[in-house]
């Protein structure tokens, strides 16, 4: 427990001579443990032409080491009771197992092997090729994916930002091993690395076995920073899609701070009011919980049957990203009505900001999801990682406080700031033909 912070486990933090930084959460109590290795680089380190190689090597890192050959990785763990996966998201990409703490052992094996082993032969990238190009299939059929992946496209000019992690279906199809492999050698190393180990073991134990097995890996990784600003908008954008669907959709999107910005926690509030929760102190972890029927947007919009589903988040991210509002229309409800509906909400709150009942209650729903957010080794691993990844120690904490020190002013101002026409895009989704097919 920290003094007016997040409460979370006791930590041990050390670097290795090749610049790996570790992050030790011991559990005596815990039945399970969990690694997670998180890496500085998501699709922001992409370029047209390569977009969708970061998610496409997520996948690469299961198919074969020297040691582990395809399909080993997962065997030796699901074998032993675990449970293992990946993602990539535009800022990182991160891997994770949870074992009975008995298997640890396991789990530092390989990751150690895959972090500068990964085989990436040729025939095996292009047999996942066809995997990829299904899981963005798969994706395309929903009108929300098509959406979203509009509205960043159309908000974004210069920065990489602008491309969904999955990347773009052309360049899928024309990479291949060589393309990969560039990738991986460039950004996947010890330098770009944070490892974390949290639930039932020993410290001092796993801390010899993370030496012995991390400290001889080359240091690698180069710099992940990304250096192309975003200009400025010079005034609305908007677009209209159409296809198959149940209702028409609208997402209305405005610049926003990145998560070091001062006006980040405000942000966040805002995120709550309208919505309900904000996605980094949210009691459901790394998802969103689900409908908050006293959020602003939900009772303007949904209480009166103008909309089936209405929210808003705000995804921190490391530079300047996007707050989305989103709306799916009640049957017969023109798209007209519930935007003019979404602004209201919108400018109730750049008049007024919250009431005193609102922001107490924001505030408590941040504190809840601050209390749950180390609960059980895979959920503290992935906090543990998610703040080392992208943020230098202890800002968890700093934000925590930043937050509940908000208040109502601060919170209108910055509703003034985000929500200007100027810097905002709109996406409606028109529904043509039947339901889509999921």
């Amino acid at each position: 427990m920290h003094p007016s912070g997040v409460p979370r486990p006791r930590i041990r933090r050390f670097r290795l001579g090749n610049g790996l930084e570790v992050l030790l959460a011991p559990n005596p109590a815990s039945p399970t443990a969990s690694v997670w290795v998180w890496y500085r680089v998501g699709s922001k380190n992409e370029h047209p032409g390569i977009t969708g190689g970061a998610h496409w090597l997520e996948h690469m890192l299961f198919q074969g080491t020297p040691k582990y050959a395809k399909g080993e990785i997962d065997r030796a763990i699901l074998k032993v009771g675990g449970l293992l996966n990946a993602f990539t998201d535009l800022d990182y990409t991160a891997y994770f197992a949870t074992v009975p703490r008995e298997h640890l052992d396991v789990l530092i094996d390989i990751e150690a092997d895959r972090m500068t082993r990964a085989l990436l032969l040729p025939q095996e990238v292009d047999r996942e090729r066809t995997v990829v190009l299904s899981e963005r299939e798969g994706n395309e059929n929903w009108p929300e994916f098509r959406v979203e992946e509009e509205l960043y496209e159309l908000a974004f000019r210069r920065h990489p930002y602008r491309w969904d992690a999955l990347g773009y279906r052309t360049d899928i199809e024309q990479m291949g091993a060589e393309d990969l492999r560039g990738y991986y050698q460039r950004f996947y190393g010890t330098r770009n690395a944070v490892l974390v180990v949290s639930g039932g073991f020993e410290s001092r134990t796993v801390e010899r076995e993370v030496r012995r097995r991390f400290s001889p890996l080359p240091a690698g990784g180069a710099d992940p920073t990304v250096r192309e600003v975003e200009p400025p908008a010079r005034g609305e954008r908007r677009s209209t899609l159409s296809g198959p669907g149940t209702t028409p959709l609208i997402a209305i999107a405005y610049r926003s701070p990145s998560i070091d910005e001062r006006t980040a926690p405000a942000t966040m509030l805002i995120d709550v009011l309208l919505g309900g929760e904000t996605r980094i102190f949210s009691a459901g972890g790394r998802s969103r919980s689900g409908e908050h029927p006293g959020a602003r947007l939900y009772r303007a919009l949904v209480d009166p049957g103008l909309a089936v589903r209405a929210t808003s988040e705000w995804r921190a991210r490391v530079h300047p990203g996007l707050f989305t509002v989103y709306a799916q229309a009640s049957p017969g409800v023109a798209l007209d009505r519930v935007e003019a509906a979404i602004d209201r909400v919108l400018d109730r709150l750049v008049r007024e900001g919250p009431t005193a009942a609102e922001l107490t209650e924001a505030r408590t729903k941040v504190r809840r999801g601050a209390a749950l957010a180390y609960e059980g080794a895979t959920r503290a691993g992935y906090r543990l990682g998610y703040f080392a990844s992208i943020m230098p120690p202890g800002f968890e904490d700093r934000l925590y406080r930043e937050i509940l020190a908000t208040g109502a002013s601060k919170v209108r101002d910055t509703a003034r700031a985000l929500f200007s026409q100027d810097q905002r895009t709109v996406v409606r989704y028109e529904v043509v033909g039947g339901p889509s097919v999921g």
